[in-house]
């Protein structure tokens, strides 16, 4: 299962929020709901999110079981 918790840890440090990805990225409020809930998102919205906080995947997702 894919876990987002580190995208959350990321963001904090950076000082992004997700009301700044929805209107300063175009990040849509269904993606944003997909991470909060451990959803699928397609590789172009992940590297999309690596762009913005200048960072890996690894920084992003883990994969648990």
């Amino acid at each position: 299962m894919v876990s987002y918790a580190p995208l959350w840890e990321t963001m904090q440090q950076k000082g992004v929020t997700t009301y700044t990805l929805i209107k300063k990225y175009n990040i849509q409020s269904k993606t944003i709901y997909n991470l909060k809930h451990n959803k699928n998102i397609s590789t172009t919205t992940l590297e999309a999110l690596c762009d913005i906080l200048e960072c890996t995947p690894n920084d992003i997702l883990t994969f648990e079981k």
